[in-house]
């Protein structure tokens, strides 16, 4: 397997859908700003939404393809059953969850949003959209698991390009919106929904080729998948941290008006590097690494460990960088039009400021958590993470009512460095991983180079200055003139300097 082939194949989609999906966020801006109503969407999709970035970015993955390899390689009959129980299990489970949810909608509100509480007209209106987009979880989890049969088989592209139909339908309804006004929110939870059930169809349209699926609601399970649901609990914990966290910042945001929208805007920014360099990296080393870890192949191990962790980092550096010398400006170029006023920018510039003074430990936790993975260890990052998840919420809350909101990617990034710390000590510990000579040689080019990007970055956007403005039409444009010209200095510097070289391209892993 080509690994950097593989990834482009999986970022090139991922873009693709970042780049609708931004379309959509700015249609939303435009149109509902940080109001109450662009609150209450944000909040009834955040559930669904969380629970398809913890499926379909990894971490069902993470369960998954480790147990469904070891099958696949006792034959297809084999591989067959296991997933059809899987999937027959998963579908039952789901279905009861949502009836759940959707009988005890009220309290569940209440837990997801409790800073919404008293005032009536918003928790009903939060009530009525999260019922509407509460079934896009069973569906794009389902969607997840056909996403996941093809990643076995080292197919990304299907999977990757499936976000971008839910982007696609948004952006319809938003086109319509001045006919729409406040109704607006309910047309987007629908289309949300439906967007779901079209994703479904086209993964299990590409899986079928791999998969026999025999739909089987029996309760008697076998050995092989009580297993693999015991690893499956633990890993989307694990894998999820980071949603886990933005899921928490949510429920504490709502107690400040306009601090969901904030935070939505700001995370929409860092999650595009995050989706690219972690998300990305972490899917596609996931199946080759527990082949040649079934089959002990440890020279094929390090040498994918190690160029999974240079590729993480030669892209997320010069991102962070970037986001934080210029989280003002590249809020206000992308975001700041219509209702989103100069106060929206600010905030969601520092909330950018501080997600992104943590991306590199996101993106190296989720390369750490896929080693794990790989070895068929859901439990170590597990409580890694679930101690991470409570450092989390106890720093937010101490700090929410003296510094705000704020607080909030403050605490997400520090737990981050900290669980991404102990993983890796522990995978020192355990022998997992070791550094090779190439790695530590390229290491120290990669930040020289990210250094003198972010230098040329901060140059250009003095250039620009008066270009950037927040009430200059064309912002948008200059912004993204910088960021294409700077990403083009620190590829000509990591080339000049040998931190990224082209027989990278053509290696087999």
């Amino acid at each position: 397997m080509n690994l950097i082939k593989s990834i482009s194949t999986f970022s090139f989609f991922t873009i693709i859908s970042r780049m609708l999906g931004y379309l959509r966020d700015i249609l939303i801006a435009v149109f509902l700003g940080t109001s109450f109503l662009a609150d209450a969407f944000f909040i009834a999709f955040r559930i669904p939404n969380t629970f398809r970035r913890l499926f379909s970015e990894g971490t069902f993955n993470a369960a998954f393809i480790p147990s469904y390899s070891s099958e696949m390689l006792k034959g297809r009959t084999k591989s067959n059953k296991f997933a059809s129980e899987v999937f027959s299990l998963l579908f039952l489970i789901l279905l009861i969850l949502v009836l759940l949810v959707q009988i005890f909608m009220p309290a569940f509100v209440s837990l997801i949003a409790p800073g919404f509480l008293g005032d009536d007209e918003k928790m009903q209106l939060i009530i009525n959209l999260t019922r509407i987009t509460f079934p896009f979880l069973l569906l794009i989890s389902l969607a997840s698991f056909f996403s996941a049969i093809l990643n076995s088989h080292n197919k990304f592209a299907e999977a990757a390009a499936a976000p971008i139909i839910l982007n696609i339908v948004l952006i319809i309804i938003l086109l319509f919106s001045k006919f729409l006004n406040d109704n607006l929110v309910y047309y987007l939870s629908y289309a949300a929904t439906f967007s779901g059930l079209l994703q479904l169809i086209f993964l299990y349209f590409f899986a079928r080729k791999f998969l026999m699926l025999n739909f089987n609601l029996s309760f008697k399970i076998s050995k092989n998948v009580k297993i693999f649901f015991k690893k499956l609990i633990p890993s989307i914990f694990s894998s999820g941290v980071n949603q886990i966290n933005i899921l928490i910042g949510t429920i504490l945001a709502s107690f400040q008006a306009g601090a969901v929208s904030y935070l939505y805007y700001a995370d929409r920014i860092y999650q595009i590097n995050l989706t690219i360099a972690g998300t990305a990296i972490g899917v596609v080393i996931l199946p080759q690494l527990s082949k040649h870890i079934i089959e002990k192949k440890k020279k094929k191990i390090d040498l994918i460990q190690n160029k999974a962790i240079e590729l993480s980092l030669f892209l997320s550096l010069p991102a962070t960088i970037a986001l934080v010398v210029g989280s003002n400006d590249i809020i206000s170029s992308l975001f700041g039009y219509g209702q989103f006023n100069e106060l929206s920018v600010f905030n969601s510039a520092n909330a950018l400021h501080y997600f992104a003074l943590g991306l590199p430990s996101f993106v190296l936790g989720r390369i750490f958590a896929s080693i794990f993975f790989a070895n068929q260890d859901t439990k170590t990052p597990f409580y890694i993470g679930f101690m991470s998840v409570l450092f989390n919420i106890l720093l937010s809350i101490y700090f929410l009512r003296s510094i705000g909101f704020i607080i909030i990617p403050m605490a997400t990034s520090i737990s981050s460095w900290l669980s991404t710390i102990a993983l890796f000590f522990i995978l020192k510990k355990r022998n997992l991983f070791n550094f090779n000579s190439i790695f530590i040689n390229r290491i120290f080019k990669i930040i020289l180079s990210s250094l003198l990007m972010g230098l040329f970055f901060y140059y250009l956007l003095i250039l620009f200055q008066h270009q950037l403005l927040f009430d200059q039409t064309f912002k948008s444009f200059y912004l993204i003139l910088s960021v294409i010209i700077a990403a083009c200095f620190y590829v000509f510097v990591a080339y000049l300097i040998k931190a990224f070289q082209l027989k990278d391209i053509k290696l087999k892993y």
